[in-house]
């Protein structure tokens, strides 16, 4: 088996989460606050987020969180590869 680039595979996850952040965030502008609610109630299995759910959100924010998302995606696909190129390191010797 081939072994995963740890920062390629990073890449890939972070920038497939930052696109989700972004059509979420589209998604958000063009449904409005009842739209919105009702998605995230169906998603979340009837879980009302009426009282949680900010439609309104400062342009700064929109960017620190696609920001953030990228990051946090990129830190989750490293973490991925490498645990697993360290498993088949693990099946060689084994």
């Amino acid at each position: 088996m081939n072994s995963l680039s740890i920062r390629k595979f990073g890449m890939a996850v972070g920038t497939a989460w930052a696109i989700l952040y972004l059509g979420c965030a589209i998604f958000m502008l063009f449904a409005g606050s009842s739209g919105t609610i009702a998605f995230f109630n169906t998603l979340l299995h009837g879980l009302d987020v009426s009282s949680i759910i900010r439609t309104e959100i400062p342009l700064s924010e929109f960017f620190i969180g696609i920001v953030a998302s990228f990051i946090l995606g990129w830190l989750t696909g490293a973490i991925v590869a490498w645990v697993y190129n360290f498993s088949l390191r693990s099946n060689h010797n084994g």
